[in-house]
């Protein structure tokens, strides 16, 4: 059974590729130590509660074992997969819907700005830092490397070091995906509509070393970026925002977030000079001051508001664009500054 279900697992892999192949790569052979793992399907497994806190689960020819309730068992559980993470780690996870987070309708609207000093800014003014290696963790970190690369590969001594950077790198996981939990969860109940920038992030954090007959330039520059955005959990945390909204009726809407640090949230003028450091917006035309994320996350708000209301797409059409197709970034923000009232 578990042949079968790798041999699934392998056909989907390809049709993943081949359906979408911009968001799939070909699918490569698995490595030693990294995600090992298998599924069980049908009656071959059988799981049971024993406590609130512990559970057991039958593996063919490994007999039972027990296993850390995170939440609640789903009703129905139909498969298992049981995998091995490169901290030294076994989980036990069963496919289950979304539960729905407690909260009450607040009628509020926010929106939220990702960013690398400031992991998420609010339009509320909140400014919220996803947890990072500390320096000395850092340290360690480039200790254990340089040691690895001296080793032998495949020995002992090497399968040791192996094992004690991913302890490292599985403690700030865990951090992080505590963080991403927390936050989505707050603003599930805190709002009723959430405002996101539709980015990219895996094409954000592509590598930018190119090939051997076009280099690319400022490599390890880009690294470190692509290092920080993928440490400010950008992608998780709207993974989970919009798990967490549609389990419990809150409204996810995302919204293109081109010039969007570079708009005055009062006067509405697009300017490079605007934005007069990482932390400081001031608009040249107005004279407005604020925290640049923030403003940022104000200026996302309000592009959400105006795709839910009809009034945006007649100011849009006025500038010419097609009232189906939408309007370009700079279009929208034009249209937006014509349709608002002076001051």
């Amino acid at each position: 059974m578990v042949q079968q279900q790798a041999l699934k697992d392998l056909r989907q892999a390809f049709v993943n590729f081949f359906e979408h192949p911009q968001h799939f790569g070909y699918p490569t052979f698995r490595r030693k130590g990294d995600r090992e793992g298998f599924r069980l399907v049908g009656q071959s497994f059988g799981i049971q509660q024993l406590s609130a806190r512990w559970g057991e689960v039958r593996v063919p020819k490994g007999g039972r074992i027990r296993f850390r309730l995170s939440r609640p068992l789903p009703e129905g559980v139909k498969s298992c997969r049981i995998n091995r993470d490169c901290s030294g780690r076994w989980h036990a996870s069963f496919p289950g819907p979304q539960p729905a987070v407690s909260r009450r309708p607040t009628g509020a609207m926010v929106g939220l700005d990702r960013g690398v000093a400031v992991s998420v800014a609010t339009s509320d003014g909140e400014l919220l830092h996803a947890p990072k290696q500390d320096s000395e963790q850092r340290c360690r970190m480039r200790r254990l490397q340089r040691r690895l690369a001296r080793q032998t590969k495949g020995s002992n001594r090497s399968a040791r070091t192996k094992l004690a950077i991913g302890r490292l790198k599985a403690k700030e996981r865990d951090r992080r995906k505590d963080w991403v939990e927390k936050t989505s969860t707050h603003l599930v109940q805190a709002y009723d509509t959430v405002v996101l920038e539709s980015l990219q992030v895996h094409r954000m954090t592509r590598s930018a070393k190119g090939t051997r007959e076009r280099p690319g330039r400022n490599v390890r520059q880009k690294a470190g970026l692509n290092r920080e955005i993928l440490a400010s959990g950008w992608g998780e945390l709207a993974r989970r925002v919009k798990e967490k909204g549609e389990a419990s009726g809150v409204s996810v809407v995302e919204v293109s977030g081109a010039f969007t640090s570079q708009t005055c949230a009062v006067c509405w003028s697009v300017r490079q000079e605007n934005r007069e450091s990482q932390a400081v917006f001031h608009c040249r035309d107005c004279g407005h001051r604020a925290n640049a994320d923030v403003n940022a996350a104000v200026v996302i708000r309000e592009r959400g508001i105006w795709m839910l209301a009809p009034a945006a797409g007649h100011a849009v059409a006025a500038r010419g664009a097609d009232r189906n197709a939408g309007a370009t970034n700079r279009e929208l923000t034009l249209a937006a500054s014509a349709a608002r009232p002076a001051g």
